[in-house]
């Protein structure tokens, strides 16, 4: 998988917990804004790139209510 597929932040099932820093950029862009190719994401319980389940995080791997910890910061 490329990049562009692999840090696209379109995902419908996002984990609501997923952060990226464009998400609070204050304007309101005509246009979607292109993914970050920077691959700068964090989990908003763990505040580090690895997520509760020790994963890294990023939209291809918490876009899934397969993950341990999705949408609940708790691994089951």
């Amino acid at each position: 998988m490329i990049d562009a597929e692999r840090f696209a932040e379109v995902y419908w099932t996002l984990c609501p917990h997923l952060r990226w820093k464009t998400q609070f950029y204050t304007e309101t862009p005509t246009t979607p804004p292109p993914p970050p190719d920077d691959g700068f994401f964090w989990c908003a319980f763990t505040q580090t790139c690895l997520g509760p389940d020790g994963a890294v995080v990023e939209p291809e791997s918490c876009a899934s209510a397969h993950r341990a910890c999705y949408g609940t910061g708790r691994v089951r």
